[in-house]
């Protein structure tokens, strides 16, 4: 099993920055790829920044050149978030894909609002 730990949400107004990290447990291993998905009320979850073993990295259109992820060793995974927006308001799922499957921490809040 896996177990993945976000923290670092919270409320923060229009063009402002957060960053997120993740902490992961477990059967976890350098090969494994890393990310972030959100969720909004009444959206469906979307992948928002992706990061391989070897750091290569995706991003979905909305945040790209705001937001960059990144890994150190094998457990902890971060998403540096910048000139946030209202859009951006979500609950923010840490990711984890490893041979055996694929794995969600619980979530953590993010607020964009003045």
């Amino acid at each position: 099993q896996v177990q993945l730990v976000e923290s670092g949400g919270g409320l923060v107004q229009p063009g402002g920055s957060l960053r997120l990290s993740c902490a992961a447990s477990g059967s976890i291993f350098s090969t494994d790829t890393a990310g972030w998905y959100r969720q909004a009320p009444g959206n469906q979850r979307e992948l928002v920044a992706i990061i391989s073993s070897g750091g290569s990295t995706n991003y979905a259109d909305s945040v790209k050149g705001r937001f960059t992820i990144s890994r150190d060793n094998v457990k902890n995974t971060y998403l540096q978030m910048n000139t946030l927006k209202p859009e951006d308001t979500a609950v923010y799922y840490c990711y984890r894909r490893t041979w055996r499957g694929a794995y969600w921490g619980q979530g953590t809040q993010v607020t964009v609002s003045s």
